[in-house]
């Protein structure tokens, strides 16, 4: 049952590059990415997924079967250093088969008489002509959390029929923090791919629902593009209310060679100060106003 953080820097493991299909190539390439990291899990024993099975009286999707069986959860971060701070930033989880618990267990209420998620239910949230119907919290859909998503929602695995429960009838939804349903996909497969061709960027799933994601997380979007097709959400009226950053002025140590360049032309200019003495206070004048704010 061990567990290791391995650094993929130059890290030479088939099975993790397999399993992160490729993703570190690029995030390494990135400007300012540091300590790409992912938590090695030891695969699941089949006697494991048929416990949970029996427990749950639910049929596991053999993607995810599979899945478990190569690795018994999935955790990967990575991290931006600005300046002399490094902060953490892409985050791509799937809990272990321990940790694939039904949502309405993990209720935060205590008290006897305590409301719970079943009496959210709303029956006017059905289904609409581009979206299938909406998981329910009672006992007609089984809900099982796949990733917390950092408190920023809930990815689940949604039987759509109750128990028991058979794998054919399983969904992946997101739910966010106002306990609204967003459909993501079909099958665990395409989920994981979801997943890390998002590189884990923060509120990614997000792009997904109406509203899409918020104003800081774009600045992360615009930086640190997805892989995905799925881009409309995040391009939509960018220019109106977010900055655009440009990486070789923020991560300023992996672009040192920029700073002589740009002042290269001042120094010659200020040289000729004979022909060309308007010109020298224009860029001796521009040159300071940076240096002021």
């Amino acid at each position: 049952m061990e567990k290791s953080s391995v650094p993929l820097l130059g890290c030479n493991k088939p099975h993790l590059e397999k399993l992160t299909l490729g993703i570190t190539r690029i995030l390494e390439s990135s400007p300012g990415v540091t300590e790409v990291t992912i938590l090695e899990k030891v695969p699941a024993e089949r006697h494991m997924i048929s416990s949970w099975e029996q427990k749950n009286n639910c049929m596991m999707p053999e993607d995810l079967k599979n899945f478990y069986l190569m690795t018994n959860g999935f955790h990967m971060t990575w991290s931006v250093k600005l300046d002399e701070h490094t902060i953490p930033l892409g985050n791509m989880t799937i809990n272990s088969i321990s940790k694939l618990t039904q949502l309405n267990q993990s209720s935060m209420y205590s008290l006897p008489n305590a409301p719970t998620l079943a009496d959210l239910e709303d029956d006017t949230q059905e289904a609409g002509e581009d979206q299938p119907e909406k998981p329910h919290f009672d006992s007609r859909s089984v809900i099982f959390e796949l990733d917390s998503c950092n408190g920023n929602g809930k990815v689940c695995l949604v039987y759509k029929t109750g128990k028991p429960a058979l794998a054919q009838d399983t969904e992946i939804w997101f739910l966010d923090r106002a306990l609204y349903w967003h459909f993501l996909t079909d099958t665990f497969t395409a989920y994981y791919r979801l997943l890390i061709t998002h590189l884990g960027l923060p509120q990614w799933q997000y792009a997904f629902t109406s509203y899409g994601i918020s104003p800081q997380a774009k600045q992360w979007f615009s930086m640190y593009k997805p892989i995905t097709y799925n881009t409309n959400l995040l391009t939509e009226e960018t220019d109106s209310f977010v900055n655009k950053l440009d990486p070789s002025k923020v991560f300023k140590s992996k672009n040192k060679t920029l700073i002589p360049k740009k002042k290269g032309p001042v120094q010659p200019a200020g040289g000729q100060k004979g022909p060309s003495g308007p010109p020298t206070s224009k860029s001796s004048s521009g040159s300071g106003n940076p240096v002021r704010k």
